[in-house]
């Protein structure tokens, strides 16, 4: 189920606004429901009066950098955490906010998997039926099921320590999944594979996510998984939510600098707003007249300054005389050259500063343009 909620945090603040807020999530059938939650660690605000929302089936990712709030946000959703101020916690549609751990209906998959090593894989994965008090029989079905869905059906009498990488993450998999969870939570689970295993495990993630039509709530600082397999993707910042959407919207249409430059936009560039018609906005860039696309949640206000952002690979490279249709253009020279295997980073030396370009074309003479240029859909234009 893609992208079932739209962004129900407004972008500029956590805060729901919508007084039938309840009325709006049922219609949605939602599963996870947190409203006006902060969360304080001595003076450190974790959590800054979070409010989101999960659809049921959906992969929805938690982003951000180092000490955002992310892991909090999870913590709280589980219940390992109880914030400072409640909020409101909801799961399928009932108040969790002073319900211990165990008596919730999530599963929480730990970056280092939090195995029993004294276990075997099999028992492992009864364990958390076993405390639950489900029969011997039903523990031993159960689990196998649950191994054979990851794989793993051939592998439950092995010790943990007789496991990869890649094996203790499916184990790990399993025993969360066996009790039948309302909601996965997945706490960096990926970070301590390579990266070939690691894209191997995005891949069987999402076809498991696919299979079993679980909400899944995802936490990550890395861009590439959150992009990869994401229905939708909400970005943290300072425990805030500065920006919730799909992967398109946050990988091609930022509202911030924080969130442009989080993404990967190579170029940020200080401009003015002189003209604004809708979303199409044209802006001064020093000597240059150039247009973008506006993102900011507020409308656009001519004489206003802001930014403006492309990708280096959305730049192309002409000589002086360029038959290129793109109506941004602007003059440069060749400066430092990188060569990365599949691409070349290049940069081009502008009257208002260095613009990085990435080029995928072996053909290109590097030392012979004379321009730059894109396309305004290429080029979004948000507030400063």
């Amino acid at each position: 189920m893609k992208h079932t909620i739209a962004n129900l945090e407004s972008q500029g603040s956590n805060h729901l606004q919508n007084p039938s807020l309840h009325e709006t999530l049922a219609d949605c059938n939602t599963m996870l429901s947190i409203e006006n939650v902060t969360h304080r660690y001595g003076a450190v605000v974790a959590l800054d009066g979070v409010s989101l929302a999960a659809s049921q089936g959906e992969f929805l990712t938690v982003l951000g950098e180092s000490g955002s709030g992310k892991t909090t946000l999870l913590r709280v959703i589980s219940g390992l955490e109880t914030p400072s101020d409640h909020g409101r916690v909801e799961i399928d549609g009932m108040d969790v906010s002073s319900v211990p751990a165990a008596r919730r209906n999530c599963t929480t998959v730990f970056q280092n998997y939090a195995l029993f090593p004294h276990m075997s894989v099999q028992q492992n994965v009864e364990y958390g039926l076993s405390v639950r008090g489900v029969s011997r029989d039903e523990c031993t079905r159960r689990a196998s099921d649950s191994l054979d869905m990851v794989r793993l059906s051939n592998k439950g009498n092995r010790r943990i320590s007789q496991l990869s990488g890649g094996e203790m993450q499916r184990v790990a998999l399993a025993r969360a999944l066996v009790t039948q969870p309302a909601i996965l939570l997945l706490d960096e689970p990926l970070g301590a594979l390579d990266e070939k295993l690691r894209q191997e495990m995005q891949a069987e993630l999402v076809d498991l996510h696919r299979e079993l039509g679980m909400t899944f709530i995802y936490i990550t600082h890395s861009q590439e998984e959150a992009l990869t397999m994401s229905d939708r993707i909400a970005l943290m910042r300072h425990g805030q939510i500065i920006q919730s959407g799909s992967p398109e919207d946050l990988f091609d249409r930022p509202n911030s600098r924080f969130c442009a430059d989080f993404m990967g936009f190579e170029n940020i560039f200080p401009v003015t707003i002189m003209e604004a018609e809708g979303n199409s906005v044209g802006v001064s860039l020093s000597e240059y007249s150039i247009r973008g696309q506006w993102t900011g949640t507020e409308a656009a206000q001519v004489g206003e300054p802001a930014f403006a952002a492309i990708r280096a690979e959305r730049l192309k490279v002409s000589g002086t005389e360029s038959t290129d249709t793109a109506n941004n253009q602007i003059e440069c020279r060749p400066g430092a050259c990188q060569y990365r295997g599949k691409y070349v980073d290049q940069v081009a030396e502008a009257t208002f500063g260095s613009v990085r370009i990435r080029i995928w074309d072996r053909n290109v003479q590097f030392e012979n343009f004379r321009r730059v240029s894109w396309h305004d859909s290429d080029c979004v234009v948000f507030p400063s």
